[in-house]
């Protein structure tokens, strides 16, 4: 209410707009889990990512032979990522080859809700859950573009920018014909000057990749933190 008492229906919807709800099954006492509310609406249950590709092994050795993993309104970026992953994951396992832990860690740096394995393992005995962890924080990235083509008048490379970056930093190219990092040594607008910054989406630079610099058309840029 205002100052002279009157109650202010707007102002009370606000109020409650910044509350947290949380909701707790009879069954899973101490769980709680937030109700989550946007423009579009309210979300009672806003799962978090699966992820199940420290699992792939097993999966293959009791004869699963197709796989769907998580893609919706994701970018192209992290469907193109998370294939990579698992496509290595299912090499490794069809070769007898163990589980690469560092394929957690290509997942861990992409932008998620949070990962879950879901019910394939309902507890992780805590040399798992250390074997998780020691992959996870060991570095993360963030797309910043993609190739557009190649001007071979300039041997340098046009990159279509999604988010900033600048020389000095480092860049893993994403392909399918492998990946590969680079450092930013330089770069240039349209018209031949100089720049350290490519601020971000709506820009294009252009800039030296490794070896001849072509071959690299549709490639993603992800900088490497």
């Amino acid at each position: 209410p205002d100052a002279a008492g009157v109650t202010h229906p707007a102002q009370d919807a606000r109020t409650l707009a910044r509350q947290v709800w949380l909701l707790e099954e009879t069954n899973r006492p101490g769980e709680a889990m937030p109700m989550e509310e946007d423009e579009h609406g309210a979300y009672l249950l806003n799962s978090r990512d699966l992820r199940a590709i420290e699992h792939v092994h097993q999966l293959v050795k009791i004869g699963i032979n197709s796989m769907k993993i998580e893609g919706r309104t994701k970018s192209a970026y992290y469907v193109a990522r998370t294939c990579q992953s698992y496509r290595g994951a299912l090499d490794d396992a069809l070769a007898g080859r163990p589980f690469d832990p560092r394929r957690l860690a290509d997942l861990e740096h992409l932008a998620h809700r949070g990962y879950t394995d879901g019910f394939y393992q309902r507890h992780h005995d805590v040399a798992y859950q250390n074997y998780l962890r020691g992959y996870s924080a060991v570095s993360r990235s963030q797309y910043v573009g993609d190739v557009g083509g190649f001007d071979p008048a300039r041997g340098l490379a046009e990159i279509i920018v999604k988010n900033r970056f600048e020389t000095g930093h480092t860049l893993e190219i994403v392909h399918p014909a492998g990946n590969c990092r680079m450092t930013v040594t330089r770069m240039e607008d349209a018209e031949g000057r100089a720049l350290a910054v490519a601020p971000g989406s709506g820009h294009r630079v252009w800039m030296p990749l490794p070896g001849k610099g072509s071959g690299y058309d549709g490639a993603f840029l992800a900088r490497i933190f």
